[in-house]
């Protein structure tokens, strides 16, 4: 069983090897690597070139965002299982071989999530987050959530899918996932930690700048799953009900939560 893996590049030269040197120093042989780039001018070209011997393809060319690149990686990928990271994120040692040997020992599963580390831009950890189980019901509401650069899925349910939704710009690794799960995907979590999700000052999660387009999503989110559009009543059905559902699948994270405090509100309320 073989791995396909893309990265899209844009202007993070300052995390990009790491990336890069995180997927190809993995312990599991069979790898391929793409990489998208839609037209960095911060050295992360000649970063990208530095590895061109050891990385499958490498495709520059403008996008129409993340998720065009990502559907443009995704269409040379050859192998039976896909993933993604993005350029300022990286693999944990160990991680291709720990979900291979999942998928080999769940023949059933589609979708597989693991843990992450969140960490600064000094590769510092902030705390532990792990992905939650996945329902349609309590992600409608916010409350069932995935890592992106923890999970992984077989080529077989991406592509029957419409792949990324290129109008989705905050969270198009979440709705891919929902229409997964439309498809008939099996979804599985493991106990392992696979990756490192970094946050910092200036990138999306961190400084806040999405804030409005996923307040969007989680509308388009909701309506997408339950065919209506929210009322009064479902933010309590949501803090009565599904919230109290995370915590009970959930309980490491949330104490992770507790413990740490916001990660990301913390970054955020830098920028203001």
């Amino acid at each position: 069983m073989k791995i396909s893996i893309i990265t899209i590049s844009y202007n993070q030269a300052q995390f990009l090897e790491q990336t890069i040197i995180s997927v190809l120093e993995q312990d599991y042989p069979d790898i391929e690597y793409i990489v998208v780039d839609a037209g960095s001018t911060d050295g992360s070209r000649e970063i990208i070139d530095k590895y061109k011997e050891r990385i499958s393809k490498t495709i520059f060319e403008p996008d129409k965002g993340p998720a065009d690149g990502l559907n443009k990686g995704f269409s040379y990928a050859t192998d039976t299982v896909l993933g993604y990271l993005n350029s300022d994120d990286y693999y944990l040692p160990q991680s291709f071989s720990k979900i291979i040997k999942f998928f080999i020992t769940h023949r059933d599963c589609d979708v597989v999530s693991g843990n992450a580390h969140i960490v600064n831009d000094k590769n510092q950890l902030l705390r532990l987050t792990y992905s939650d189980k996945y329902a349609l019901l309590p992600c409608a509401y916010g409350f069932s959530n995935l890592l992106q650069p923890s999970s992984f899925f077989k080529k077989s349910i991406f592509q029957k899918t419409q792949g990324f939704n290129i109008h989705n710009r905050s969270n198009w690794d979440g709705e891919l996932f929902i229409d997964m799960h439309h498809m008939g995907a099996k979804f599985f979590r493991i106990n392992e930690f696979l990756s490192a999700y970094r946050v910092y000052d200036s990138n999306i999660t961190g400084s806040g700048k999405m804030d409005k387009l996923i307040a969007d999503y989680s509308a388009y989110r909701f309506k997408k799953i339950m065919g209506r559009d929210k009322n009064f009543s479902d933010k309590f059905i949501g803090e009565l009900i599904f919230r109290p559902y995370r915590y009970l699948t959930n309980p490491r994270d949330v104490c992770q939560r507790v413990r740490f405090g916001p990660i990301y509100s913390r970054y955020k309320n830098r920028n203001h």
